[in-house]
């Protein structure tokens, strides 16, 4: 809104200059009507100047683009995801319940660097790579300040992929697409940059270093150093960081090693390449992640993210978020932006249906291959080297009580439940299908079931970090209200070693031991 009356003095000059043309400029019914048109089924919020209006809103007719910069809104922001009804959207939904109201999204790609100019470039190889996969509609705006945006209508992907309905793969889809085009243009990117291109950046403060060759990405620097105590006649090997000012002690007398060998090594931590295995994989020269520099953000693949709408003023630079012809981007300049002389053209461009088939299919055969695998995922600290337990012919009678009153539902403490199933689940090796399975179902138990949407989150979560142990016993327990001890626990400090107790014994005296391996049964 606009500033209270007094406090004009207080508006920044940028501000001033803003609002100064933002009636002149919205007033206009040619300005309304397309932003209007392209707002159709897109949650929408005007920004007011330094803060966001209310969500979820939408334009109902195009008077009200203007009627809201009379109430101070400087600009416009709508969504990449397209909506049966905007209005009804909240926080509070599920995924499958945004699935049902999703029609569909566009793979909308931002790109902001610093330098308008390798801005152009980064655009343009990234335009090129989708060009050369078929697909003829995309389209590209200004941002209103020093990027583009580029879009790809969603008409333009397969109505199903592997059997899945399109519009229900957001955002894991898009994200892929991205990952993708970010590997290609890559390469594209790097034969239009000017031959002073790198001295220019020495001094930027980017991720610089040996590129994989397989992913692309910038890999991480290690020593391996090999250590020796003198006193003790002992020693030890480790990994640590380039740069990491460590100093480690004999565990017996507590004196610092002597630095006995150091070898330097790269490991790409995505592909979980080590260069001392696989030294042809590795650049030999010293790289920039371009994209970290021009700014491709996987940001806006996001559920119900915003973008700067087609011909939406930017408050900062005051300039127009104007739609370019792809002839139009090497030439453009500041200038073409001005919001008093801007050519209107549609930000959709026209498309065949379908004809980014082979780009999908290429870009999901890519990605399988150079995804980073749950198994690469590292973490540090008391279970860094922890791994899953390999128990045969697992059943739910094998449960310590505090799980089995969990599985029958609880009142209150469910997040903590949900924390110790997972753990204890993944720490024997059930399978990602059987144990989403089990959770939902206990979910349903619940007196109030727990969100979906955060039942998501925490075992994407999980799925990124080896298993951990479930907390130990008594105190953590007590406090869900489910620790009801038989005779085994107090043998035991944590539910995970009473079930392992449990099906020693089952299978020691089990006639059918070694059949069924690491496979769940409930018990009736």
């Amino acid at each position: 809104m606009f500033p209270k009356k007094g406090m004009e003095e207080d508006i920044s000059y940028k501000e001033k200059r803003v609002r100064a043309i933002t009636q002149l400029y919205y007033s206009k019914p040619e300005i309304q009507d397309i932003i209007f048109k392209f707002s159709r089924n897109r949650e929408i919020s005007p920004r007011y100047f330094e803060g966001f209006g209310k969500r979820p809103d939408s334009f109902q007719y195009p008077g009200d683009i203007f009627s809201l910069v009379k109430r101070g809104a400087t600009s416009f922001h709508c969504s990449e995801e397209i909506w049966e009804d905007p209005m009804t959207l909240s926080t509070e939904l599920s995924q499958n319940q945004y699935n049902e109201m999703r029609i569909g999204w566009d793979l909308l790609i931002d790109i902001d660097c610093k330098w308008i100019e390798y801005s152009k470039l980064a655009a343009i190889s990234i335009i090129n790579v989708l060009k050369s996969h078929g697909i003829s509609g995309v389209s590209v705006k200004f941002s209103g300040s020093k990027g583009f945006h580029i879009l790809v209508p969603f008409e333009a992907f397969p109505e199903e992929i592997a059997g899945e309905q399109t519009k229900n793969l957001f955002p894991e889809l898009p994200r892929k697409l991205v990952a993708y085009l970010r590997n290609k243009a890559g390469k594209e990117l790097a034969k239009l940059l000017p031959e002073n291109f790198y001295e220019q950046f020495k001094d930027v403060k980017i991720k610089r270093g040996v590129k994989c060759a397989r992913c692309g990405e910038i890999a991480k620097e290690f020593d391996f150093m090999v250590q020796h105590c003198s006193k003790c006649k002992q020693g030890e090997q480790r990994r640590i960081e380039k740069g990491a000012k460590n100093e480690f002690n004999c565990p017996n007398c507590r004196k610092p090693f002597d630095k006995v060998a150091i070898t330097p090594f790269y490991l790409c931590e995505k592909c979980n390449l080590d260069s001392r295995k696989s030294p042809d994989n590795f650049s030999a020269s010293v790289e920039i992640d371009l994209f970290e520099l021009m700014g491709l953000d996987l940001v806006l693949v996001s559920p119900r993210h915003l973008f700067r709408m087609p011909y939406s003023l930017h408050e900062k630079t005051a300039l127009a978020s104007v739609v370019l012809d792809f002839e139009e981007l090497k030439n453009f300049d500041f200038k073409d932006a001005n919001p008093m002389t801007v050519k209107l053209k549609s930000f959709t461009p026209e498309t065949v249906p379908g004809e980014a088939k082979e780009f999908v299919i290429q870009a999901l055969d890519w990605y399988q291959e150079h995804a980073p695998k749950e198994s690469d995922e590292r973490i540090t600290g008391k279970y860094a080297d922890y791994k899953p337990l390999n128990l045969e012919n697992i059943n739910d009678s094998q449960f310590p009580p505090c799980v089995k009153n969990i599985l029958k539902g609880v009142a209150d403490g469910k997040k903590r439940a949900l924390f110790v199933l997972i753990n204890i689940f993944r720490s024997v090796g059930m399978q990602k299908e059987d144990m989403e399975k089990r959770i939902y179902e206990w979910n349903k138990k619940n007196e109030t079931p727990l969100k979906e949407g955060y039942i998501i989150s925490q075992l994407s979560w999980a799925y990124k970090r080896k298993p951990i142990l479930p907390p130990n016993c008594k105190d953590f327990y007590q406090g869900i209200g489910c620790c009801s001890p038989d005779n085994v626990c107090s043998t035991i400090k944590n539910p995970l070693n009473y079930l392992v107790k449990k099906n020693f014994a089952s299978n020691k005296n089990s006639p059918s031991r070694g059949e069924d391996n690491n496979k769940f049964k409930k018990t009736k």
